[in-house]
């Protein structure tokens, strides 16, 4: 290869930044979420967009009435991005390890708003205050999403909630109570607090069949303590969609009472279940990510601040 087509290599190169913008914009599908999940203004998110198809040569996205969407050639690009971007994290990941350095990139799952908790926060705040130059990514994980991707390798770490599968080590950051989520016009709706023999005729939304079976019925409480099965219902695969599902009375859900504040919306209302028992939030990682630099600087931040590793 001559000079100039090196040169010319070059300049079709994309950088690792704009390759992360979309594989961001790829799970959005929306500037404003991309944008605010990236921390950059939304002109500068499609600035970046548009500079990575100049150098490409060809259209990632497709801007319209009808929302956002990637073009079939954005969706081949995509897919080739997020191997390019987890080849690179291995590799700073190998380099630190042996620099012993406290740089590169950890990349932290967080199911739905785990990593907006109090707990999550402190301990993200003291990894930021112990390790600056240590870049911190940290991902939204739906239903489907939040066991594999740590298994996966495709995150360090996460912000998941209990029970966990086996196979993972976890360090148990914080406890609540759990709540059931009603419409706001239903009978009980007015309750101060309900047992699960009030809920036994309500309809409950499910998991796809991803998740694991136990994960769920643990937290629905199927088979009830009287031996009642649970009826399931609409399936969902976020937060999102489970609480739609209730402003819709497709359903009713358990969630943390923490849901009071981080999903409030006009028409549902969340009461009180003590038989639910409490809700277990972890900092999960694999045995064999228990020694990388980065996740063992997680670990010692999340003991700094909450319970004995188990």
């Amino acid at each position: 290869m001559v000079a100039g087509d090196r040169r010319g290599q070059r300049l079709r190169e994309p950088s690792i930044h704009q390759l992360r913008l979309l594989l961001v914009m790829a799970e959005e599908l929306h500037f404003g979420r991309a944008a605010a999940r990236t921390f950059i203004s939304q002109p500068a998110l499609s600035q970046q967009i548009r500079a990575l198809e100049e150098r490409l040569g060809v259209s990632l996205i497709e801007r319209g009435g009808g929302g956002v969407r990637l073009t079939p050639a954005g969706r081949a690009v995509a897919e080739e991005s997020r191997a390019v971007v987890e080849g690179l994290d291995r590799l700073l990941r190998v380099a630190d390890s042996h620099a012993g350095a406290m740089t590169g990139r950890l990349r932290i799952g967080s199911l739905g708003a785990e990593a907006a908790m109090p707990h999550a926060g402190a301990v993200l705040a003291r990894l930021r205050e112990q390790h600056p130059h240590l870049e911190v990514e940290v991902r939204n994980l739906g239903f489907i999403q939040q066991f594999d991707s740590l298994a996966g390798g495709e995150v360090d770490a996460a912000f998941l909630r209990g029970p966990l599968p086996s196979g993972f080590q976890s360090l148990q950051l914080a406890t609540e109570s759990r709540v059931v989520c009603l419409a706001a016009d239903d009978p009980l709706a007015g309750e101060a607090t309900l047992t699960l023999a009030q809920l036994e005729d309500r309809i409950v939304v499910d998991m796809p069949r991803e998740v694991p079976r136990t994960w769920w019925d643990h937290l629905t409480v199927n088979p009830r303590p009287d031996g009642t099965p649970v009826r399931y219902g609409p399936v969902v695969r976020d937060t999102e969609a489970m609480v739609l599902a209730v402003l819709q009375k497709r359903a009713i859900t358990f969630l943390p009472a923490s849901a009071r504040r981080l999903y409030p919306r006009p028409g549902l209302v969340y009461v009180d279940v003590p038989e639910l028992g409490e809700s277990v939030s972890f900092l999960a990682w694999l045995p064999a990510n228990r020694d990388l630099p980065a996740v063992r600087a997680l670990r010692a931040a999340a003991r700094s601040t909450q319970q004995p590793e188990h």
